[in-house]
């Protein structure tokens, strides 16, 4: 990286800003020095990071964050807890109007550990760590004894909070994967995503994405091997990879048009929509809006994921953000229905009546209220086994199937799965102009 341009470079602290370039893109990058007073942002420091992120939001370019920093600075006291105020909410003010990557290369404590939160993309070492109250205060208050690691380490949070996108090695492999992770997005909202060059044909065919699909409707198989067949190259950066494994995210190229893929995995869950699955999509659909991405939905869920935690946890609320995300994207969006699709969770996965543009399905598809299964066991629940296996042939023979959804209108064409590459591309095409008009309210109420 290169910095010719400094922000503040005489003010005191461990923070430095600077415009430059990341594998040739134009950005501005902060950075909090660990080994300055281990990071600690005095009032000096943050006023430095709301430099950044105001230039970033006035020359237009994506704000890149590297931090270690232990928190406020106790000494300065109030005056510290001040000034991150102001970082923050400059940061804040830079969300969905540049890209805001933060690489966490050491820890990340207390208030830089909530900065974490409001940038869009998160890369962690593998010897960082981050949590708003340490081991120290969980031992207090709880009495349960834990380490760095244990609280917040890179591992931890891939796993069970979805807090990174990537965790890498190094501080060098955190920027390769920040540059990576930019050459899919434009340098703000108002501009399109660089097109990739390509010499993968548009129209290539793409037997072997129907052909991963089991024969049974229960048959398990890696839907990433469908994104890799649909993909220019059979190229993605599948994010937050470890958390939420029943829905995959990823960013990929079709035709060289940079693109937002969401995908039930039935490898995980069966593909059913739990919480952390629905705030992940959600996420990612806002952010692909935001920044003008296309998004292609590749469905394949039986539903949502039973259980009373989940309900007692809030489910309607999550489950609705999903719901909230694709309803109000206005970007080009394309749902391939490739098996099963299932009561709420049909409509939340970008049905047709949600406002996708095009709407495909495989011959096999499935789309219902529930299952053959689950129908015979609420409708035929007093009757013979031999009753419920008609009534379960009959069902899917007349409700299952994607053509009776197609001659109602709620699906576009079923297709041979083997020009779903070229259809998408041709659709890309068409909808690269596709412009809406957003409602006059000053913002929306997103359900949390």
């Amino acid at each position: 990286m290169s910095f010719p341009i400094g922000l503040r470079s005489g003010a005191p602290g461990p923070a430095r800003a600077y415009v430059g370039d990341l594998d040739g893109r134009r950005v501005v990058t902060v950075g909090i020095d660990g080994s300055v007073k281990l990071g600690a942002l005095s009032s000096s420091a943050s006023m430095t990071i709301a430099e950044a992120a105001e230039a970033a939001r006035a020359q237009r370019l994506p704000l890149i964050m590297e931090i270690a920093s232990s928190g406020a600075d106790l000494v300065e006291g109030i005056s510290a807890l001040h000034g991150w105020g102001v970082a923050a909410r400059a940061i804040t003010t830079c969300s969905g109007v540049v890209p805001i990557i933060a690489i966490v290369d050491g820890p990340a404590v207390s208030g830089p550990a909530l900065l974490l939160g409001v940038a869009d993309w998160v890369i962690m070492t593998e010897r960082s760590y981050a949590f708003v109250s340490g081991p120290t205060m969980v031992a207090e208050f709880t009495g349960v004894f834990i380490d760095n690691d244990e609280l917040g380490g890179a591992e931890t949070h891939a796993r069970q909070s979805g807090l990174p996108a990537v965790v890498v090695t190094d501080i060098d492999a955190a920027r390769a994967e920040a540059a990576r992770l930019l050459a899919y997005l434009p340098d703000h909202c108002d501009d399109e995503p660089p097109r990739w060059p390509t010499d993968d044909p548009p129209d290539r065919q793409v037997p072997e994405a129907g052909a991963l699909i089991p024969p049974t409707s229960t048959g398990s198989y890696d839907v990433r091997k469908v994104i890799e067949a649909l993909a220019d190259d059979g190229e993605y950066m599948e994010l937050r990879a470890r958390w939420a494994a029943n829905v995959v995210t990823v960013f990929a190229t079709v035709d060289g048009r940079p693109v937002g893929i969401v995908a039930n995995q039935p490898m995980a869950l069966a593909g059913t929509l739990d919480i952390p699955a629905s705030q992940k999509a959600a996420r990612f659909v806002a952010f692909c809006d935001a920044f003008n991405l296309p998004i292609i939905t590749l469905v394949d869920t039986p539903g949502f994921y039973p259980g009373k935690d989940l309900e007692w946890r809030g489910m309607i609320r999550h489950g609705a953000q999903l719901v909230f995300a694709y309803g109000r994207a206005t970007v080009p969006r394309i749902c391939v229905i490739l098996r099963k699709s299932y009561g709420g969770a049909y409509i939340v996965m970008d049905s047709k009546k949600m406002g996708n543009d095009l709407c495909l399905a495989w011959p096999w598809a499935e789309l219902a209220v529930m299952g053959a299964g689950q129908a015979a066991a609420i409708l035929q629940r007093r009757a013979t086994p031999e009753e419920k296996a008609e009534f379960e042939r009959d069902y899917a023979e007349r409700l299952l199937n994607p053509y009776v959804a197609a001659e109602r209108g709620f699906v576009d064409a079923v297709i041979n799965p083997a020009e779903t590459r070229s259809i998408i591309a041709n659709a890309l095409t068409v909808l690269q102009d596709k412009r809406e008009r957003l409602q006059s309210r000053k913002h929306d109420n997103t359900p949390l």
